[in-house]
Formats: structure tokens, C-alpha cells, sequence
């Protein structure tokens, strides 16, 4: 008797457990903003296009694409020269440097461009020094625009460089000693081996810090905004707020959305069929660090010194300074009410996303199988959207909804509900959770990475349900990857600025909306308390993130 093909109409459907539908439903709502956007493309706009693209929309697209080329060129210079540095040599320093050097990380990059304009502009204390020092009248010299395209370039690079950093250096680590000395013997020297096989074999990883950066440069808008760059990203809050034209504002949003997948597509590319290169000869055969002469060594430790100096330790110095000098002059109730917005939003968009990457991670590790995979994956795209682009993807479907619910209530009862969703700490809640989920998903998917699958099956054998599974068993071995992704999301939600300002209820400032608010005044000594706080939560994933690749 021969083997037949069961009928399809006959074959036993896939059945999804309840995780399974509710994590469905769970990506469902999170992937709704990104919807919106898309659909934005297929409606009719306000009468506005025309003249942006007669005045503002060809600047919009030439800064946004020149920032990226600029902040990704400096920052993959900056990221690849130190973490060759630290990996492959040995010097003065390289131990504090290897830590020190993800410190930027913990700087918001509005909150550098604050410190720098003050410092540099023209009317600046450098600027104003050196006219005193040299003699100089009015204009008549030349000194760099701070508040330039090249110049938040440079900020920007600054801050976001560790990206790059870190993955090139942890490529860099586990590349194979032996395949260095095999290219010495072949007649190369260290720095020659370095450009035919270690940074080849490490491109992956140096494409994929670059991606980040790019990301992260469309998203920002303080910096950009306070140094006088227009790019989409302001340019979606202009068309919102200052011409009221949301619809239009939501095509520029699909038009960041088309640069991010952009980005993606490039990434992929010049990653190409190259995969991360790790050692596969153990610990022995990890790369070496090779000691330098002092000259050498001097000048390894100045290249490392620099990033980090202009990108943390000067601009944490200054704003410090200014916070001893002056302060924030509404310290005291006022103040700790801007604090406890920051703490309560932050704090509760931690639980909140530690939870939902829990279901998800939880439901795909029972479920398996490709439609909750790719769910889960899709669920987790909000991260590489800029802030705005969210915000906006959620205002609109709930002002629709509260416009709709309005009029049915004033139709039938004669009473009006108001804003229900829009500009309420709900709807602020959901824009962090689609933004950052991915911060917590990949945390949590990690961790149980680590636990063995025959822990699984040793629970179900003695009755265990997947209930009792995920609380008696997952969760006390989770602990540790689950804080970890609470506080990488708390110090990010800290810092959150874009979406913020759009979707935060009326008269909801946080520590964020303060300094942007008091440095876009030029008050930058008023807002230094609330920056350096800002700064200080943000170290606390930078600690985690050296204790971990220390391990």
C-alpha cells in the first residue's frame, strides 16, 4: 500500500494555543501605528504639498540624507579606530577605555547639542575669549558654525558612535589569532592585516553599528531642531502643528518610514552572504593584544581619549557645573513634579514592556512556528522608527476614534465624550511601548534562550500547565534578564523627546520636555539639574552593557 497525499480540504489545521492568539492580538495593536502611516499614502491631502515641494520638501530630504552619510561616516571611523584599539592592543589605559568608551551612550543627543552650541556659538564664552585674546572685531574671522549640518554631524557622532563601538570590538575579540598570524607570514604587517582580514571579517558587525546610527540620526529632532537643521523630522511637526495639516504630516511620516526600510535594504547589502565571524578555535585562539611602543601607546591612548572627552566627559563636566552654579530655579515642588512624570512614565512603560516581551517571547517559544515568529519580529520594527513617525501613527487613528465616538454620543444621548485616547497618559503609554519594544523583546528572548527546552518538557511531565510552567519555572530564571530589559527601557523612555511633545497630555512635562523647552530659550544653566539627571539614569544600561561583554 502506497502513501497518499491527505487531502487539503481533509489536513488537520494548525491550532494556536491561547498564548499563542493573545500574542496576536498583542502584535496586532502594536504594528496599528505603522498602519496608519502606510494608509496616510493612498488619501488625499491638504492643499500643502505643492508648496512644500516648491520650498521646504527638496531641504527636508538633502539634510536628512546628508546627516545620515555624515553621522554614519564619522561615527563608523570613530567606532572601528577605538575598538580595533582596544581589542587588538595593549596601552595605558585600554582597561578604563574599554568600558569608558560606551559612556556616550548615556548623553542624549539633544542634550550635547545644548551643551555645545552654548559653549561655541558665537556668542559663546570660546568665541567670546578668543575675540578678547586676539583682538577681533565683529565677523571678521573665520571659526566653525556650530549650528550646521557639519555641526550636528558632529554632535551627533559623538553620542552615537558606541554603537559601532561595540559591535565592532566584540567582532574584533572573537576573531581567530590565528588567522592574523597567518597574513603576518604572508608578509603583512599588524596594520595591513588588519584592512585585508580583520575589518573584512568584521564588516557585518560594522554594517549592522552603522544601521543603528543612520536609525537613530532620522530620529533625532532636538538636536537637530536647536542647531537649525531641517530635516523630515521637523519637518512632520511643522506640517502638523504650524500648517495643521495632519494628513500631510502623516506622508511625511510614510516618507521617513520608506527612508528606514531604505536603510534596512543598504545594510543588507553591503553585509551581502557575509556572516559575524567568531572564533571557532576557543580561547586560545582568540586574538591577542599585541603591546605598543610609547609613541605608539600615546598616541592609541589620545585616539580614545578624544571620543570620549568631547562626547561624555566635557559636556557631563559643564552641565555639572552649571547645575552647581546655577540650577534649576524651579527646584522644589515644581521640579520634583517634572521628576515624577520622567520617574511614573518611565517606571511604567518599563513594567508595562517587560510584560508584553514576556508574552511574546513566551508565546513563540510554545507556539513555535512561522506566523508568530514573523508577528513577533513585525511587533518589534517600532524601534527602528523614528519617535515622530510613531506619535503621529497614533494620534491619528485615535482622534478618529474620539471625533467618531463624539459625534455618535452628541447624535443619540446629546452628550459629548471629549478626547477619551488622544493627548491622555494612555495613548503616551502606547507610543513608548511601540518604540521600545524591541529593547525588552530581544532582552527577554535572550534570557530564555539560556534555559534548556528539557526544562520545559520535565514541568509538562509532572502536570505542569504552561501557566504554572511560566510562573514556577521561567520567570524565577528570568529575573535577571528581565530587570536588565527594564532598565535599558526605563533610561530610554528617560530620554525620549519626540514622541513625547506630540502625544504627552496637555501640561505633562517631564525632565525631557524641560530641558528641551529651556535650552531651546537659551537657558541652558536652568535646565543643566534636569539634563544631568537625564544623563545619570542613562549610565546605568551603559554598566550593564560593560559587565555583560566583560563576561
Amino acid at each position: 500500500m502506497t502513501d497518499q497525499p491527505i487531502p487539503s480540504r481533509i489536513r488537520p489545521r494548525a491550532r494556536y494555543s491561547p498564548w499563542a492568539v493573545l500574542a496576536l492580538i498583542v502584535a496586532a495593536i502594536i504594528l496599528m501605528p505603522i498602519v496608519s502611516v502606510v494608509s496616510r499614502v493612498f488619501m488625499p491631502a491638504e492643499d500643502v504639498w505643492a508648496q512644500l515641494i516648491d520650498t521646504v520638501l527638496p531641504l527636508y530630504i538633502r539634510n536628512s540624507v546628508l546627516m545620515v552619510l555624515g553621522v554614519v561616516s564619522l561615527a563608523a571611523l570613530i567606532g572601528v579606530a577605538t575598538g580595533w584599539l582596544v581589542a587588538a592592543y595593549e596601552f595605558p589605559g585600554r582597561r578604563v577605555f574599554e568600558w569608558a568608551l560606551m559612556l556616550p551612550l548615556a548623553m542624549p543627543g539633544y542634550v550635547i547639542a545644548y551643551v555645545y552650541y552654548d559653549r561655541l556659538s558665537y556668542w559663546g564664552p570660546f568665541q567670546s575669549g578668543l575675540r578678547d585674546l586676539f583682538g577681533w572685531e565683529g565677523q571678521g574671522y573665520w571659526f566653525p558654525e556650530i549650528a550646521s549640518v557639519p555641526g550636528a554631524i558632529f554632535v551627533l557622532a559623538l553620542v552615537l558612535y558606541p554603537y559601532v563601538y561595540l559591535l565592532a570590538r566584540a567582532a574584533f575579540i572573537g576573531q581567530s589569532q590565528h588567522l592574523m598570524e597567518a597574513a603576518r607570514t604572508l608578509g603583512h604587517s599588524r596594520m595591513s592585516a588588519f584592512f585585508r582580514v580583520a575589518l573584512p571579517m568584521a564588516w557585518p558587525a560594522v554594517a549592522a553599528g552603522a544601521a543603528f546610527v543612520a536609525m537613530e540620526t532620522l530620529a533625532e529632532y532636538g538636536a537637530v531642531l536647536h542647531l537649525g537643521v531641517q530635516t523630515l523630522t521637523t519637518g512632520i511637526f511643522r506640517t502638523w502643528f504650524a500648517r495643521g495639516a495632519p494628513v500631510a504630516a502623516g506622508q511625511l511620516a510614510a516618507l521617513l518610514l520608506l527612508f528606514v526600510v531604505a536603510l534596512f535594504w543598504a545594510e543588507r547589502l553591503a553585509r551581502g552572504k557575509r556572516h559575524f565571524a567568531s572564533d571557532s578555535g576557543g580561547r586560545s585562539g582568540r586574538l591577542v593584544r599585541a603591546p605598543l611602543r610609547p609613541r605608539a601607546a600615546l598616541l592609541a591612548f589620545v585616539i580614545c581619549a578624544l571620543p570620549l572627552g568631547l562626547g561624555f566627559v566635557f559636556p557631563a563636566a559643564e552641565l555639572a557645573r552649571l547645575a552647581i552654579i546655577a540650577g534649576d530655579p524651579m527646584w522644589g515642588p515644581r521640579f520634583y513634579a517634572f521628576v515624577t512624570n520622567s520617574l511614573t512614565m518611565a517606571g511604567g512603560a518599563a513594567v508595562l514592556l517587560v510584560g508584553v516581551a514576556l508574552l511574546l517571547a513566551y508565546a513563540k517559544r510554545l507556539q513555535g512556528g512561522p506566523v508568530v515568529a514573523v508577528a513577533t519580529q513585525a511587533a518589534s520594527l517600532g524601534y527602528a522608527l523614528p519617535g515622530a513617525v510613531i506619535a503621529v501613527g497614533i494620534l491619528i487613528p485615535m482622534a478618529a476614534f474620539d471625533n467618531a465616538l463624539d459625534a455618535f454620543m452628541r447624535a443619540s444621548f446629546g452628550l459629548s465624550t471629549g478626547l477619551l485616547l488622544t493627548g491622555t497618559i494612555t495613548a503616551l503609554m502606547f507610543a513608548y511601548v511601540v518604540r521600545y519594544l524591541a529593547v525588552a523583546l530581544k532582552t527577554t528572548e535572550a534570557a530564555f534562550a539560556r534555559i534548556p527546552r528539557s526544562m520545559d518538557d520535565a514541568a509538562r511531565n509532572l502536570g505542569m500547565g504552561p501557566a504554572g510552567l511560566l510562573a514556577r519555572v521561567h520567570i524565577p530564571l528570568l529575573r535577571r534578564g528581565m530587570l536588565t530589559a527594564a532598565i535599558f527601557v526605563f533610561a530610554d523612555v528617560m530620554k525620549e523627546l519626540p514622541a513625547t511633545l506630540i502625544v504627552r497630555p496637555f501640561n505633562f512635562d517631564t525632565l525631557a520636555i524641560r530641558v528641551f523647552r529651556l535650552a531651546s530659550d537659551g537657558r541652558l544653566e536652568e535646565a543643566s539639574t534636569a539634563a544631568l539627571l537625564i544623563v545619570a539614569v542613562g549610565v546605568l544600561p551603559v554598566i550593564i552593557l560593560s559587565r555583560a561583554m566583560n563576561r
